[in-house]
């Protein structure tokens, strides 16, 4: 496939007052290297191709001086004995430093993922800071249960019981590059709040602002050992921290198919998981839907962020009765997006995390259109540098295509006409994953009703993409195991423990 000659903007940046992280792990509460020896990976911009710098790949000692340094932590007195509320303020005191640290974690968040400057200060900082804030609450209001027994055997004695809910121990987190800081902080936060100890590990594509965290980690005054990050690729640090047998949890954001590698890799030492995965998920537009909100909003779902989402919107059903209109205003949408770098505040669509995410976003068009789609608006690489790829609306799809099977992770969005509203709901659940939905109707009876059907963890209606750290977030079906977020994510990172107890009513003889 040619490049298109879509241009891509090419305005000067914001003036960068981006503070660059040291490049150092954060191990045992001391920013360390590794080894002289150790291998070094190039961190890219996205926009351009370029390095921007380096970042170690850590080996399995790496990340076995993190998680043993997580343990020693863990097992302390002072960890053991710290109040709940403590473990709050220090999450208070982190959300206070990158508050004040909030423009330059935003630039360096923007430089190093290739995502819009407006998007990092807007949603990605801030959503870190309230998660921060959020879970900080949680830390002192985690409780068990007081629950009266009934034994078969009756020997004239009261029996009681109380549960417990204990903190797992050491957690790996493993995030993706999508949403860098965001995730980081939804692994550490609830994690810390539970009383869990943490080694973290970014993608190697979008290191930088988690090394940058650990500096504020450090500023902030955790015990040493309570936070631990190391970063490296997959198959080296990943695995490592997957297979430790000191680990007792790992929560994973990503792939299906990585997801599916860590939950057998988990499964010797009965690590507890959490896997937040792929998705493919439905945007619905009913025949009485608003259209003027109903596709900017289908065009959001898809385009936000280059379609790399887990819950990008990228199989669009439309009611017949407003297909043409609605597609129609979709492609014009997709046509009219300014493409350029995250910095540049022109630019609607920045690239794709890199060369190898956008050949394969190619490959996936590609097919699709071999198997008879149609091109609707885009269907084409962009730019001369950087990893761009047009907005891209497919038409004449079918449910057997791979374009329409596979999580694509990028901007592109498969169109269908549904002829047989009866259909709609086998249509929405024909897929392997099942992590969200949005149904766009102005009828909320038959919405409701819908989404009650639909095989997902989270339905919208009327709006797509909204989270919220009080609603539990998560997928069924191939799209993960486990939940975040809210009241779920105390649940992630503790397990009950009953403690039984006879009381013999004889002392209670002359009362």
């Amino acid at each position: 496939m040619k490049q298109s000659s879509v241009p891509v903007q090419t305005a000067a940046p914001a003036e960068p007052v981006i503070r660059m992280p040291k490049g150092l792990l954060l191990l045992d509460g001391k920013l360390s290297g590794v080894s002289p020896s150790a291998r070094r990976i190039d961190v890219l911009n996205p926009a351009t191709g370029e390095r921007i710098t380096t970042i170690p790949a850590c080996s399995a000692a790496d990340v076995d001086h993190a998680v043993m340094a997580a343990q020693r932590c863990f097992e302390s007195t002072a960890w053991q004995s710290m109040r709940p509320l403590d473990r709050g303020r220090l999450l208070e005191r982190l959300a206070l430093l990158l508050e004040e640290n909030a423009e330059q974690f935003a630039q360096l968040e923007s430089l190093d993922s290739g995502k819009l400057l407006s998007v990092t200060r807007m949603i990605d900082i801030p959503f870190a800071i309230e998660a921060l804030r959020y879970f900080a609450g949680w830390s002192s209001k985690i409780a068990g249960e007081y629950i009266a027994l009934s034994p078969l055997v009756q020997d004239g004695a009261m029996y009681r019981a109380y549960t417990e809910r204990k903190p797992i121990g050491v957690v790996g987190g493993i995030t993706p590059w999508n949403f860098p800081l965001g995730q980081a902080i939804q692994k550490l936060a609830p994690a810390i709040a539970c009383g869990c100890t943490v080694v973290l590990k970014p993608s190697e594509e979008t290191s930088l602002t988690t090394l940058l965290l650990g500096e504020l980690i450090i500023e902030t005054g955790f015990p040493a050992g309570a936070v631990n990050i190391v970063t490296g690729y997959g198959h080296d640090a990943g695995a490592a921290l997957v297979e430790h047998p000191v680990v007792r949890k790992i929560s994973f954001t990503g792939s299906t198919a990585t997801g599916q590698h860590i939950w057998m890799a988990a499964a010797p030492t009965m690590k507890r998981v959490t896997l937040e995965l792929g998705g493919k998920s439905p945007t619905i537009i009913l025949a009485d839907a608003d259209l003027t909100r109903a596709i900017p909003g289908a065009a959001a779902a898809i385009f936000a962020n280059s379609g790399q989402i887990c819950t990008a919107g990228s199989r669009l059903l439309i009611e017949s009765a407003v297909y043409d209109e609605v597609i129609a205003g979709v492609a014009e949408i997709a046509r009219t997006l300014k493409l350029g770098s995250g910095m540049d505040p022109a630019t609607e669509v920045g690239p794709l995390i890199s060369s190898r995410q956008r050949e394969r976003v190619a490959g996936l068009v590609r097919s699709g259109l071999d198997q008879g789609a149609v091109a609707l608006a885009g269907g084409d690489i962009a730019g001369e540098a950087g990893w761009f790829y047009q907005p891209t609306v497919l038409g004449n799809v079918t449910t057997d295509m791979t374009v329409m099977r596979e999580e694509i992770f990028g901007p592109v969005v498969c169109a269908m006409r549904i002829d047989d509203s009866s259909e709609l709901v086998n249509l929405a659940n024909d897929t392997p994953y099942g992590l969200a939905a949005s149904i766009w109707t102005r009828d909320l009876e038959r919405a409701h009703l819908l989404a009650d059907r639909i095989d997902v963890g989270t339905v919208w209606l009327n709006t797509h993409n909204v989270l919220d750290l009080a609603v539990p977030f998560g997928g069924r079906k191939l799209s993960g195991v486990g939940r975040e977020f809210g009241s779920e994510a105390i649940h992630a990172y503790t397990e009950p423990k009953a403690i039984c107890m006879r009381l013999d009513t004889g002392a209670m003889a002359g009362y």
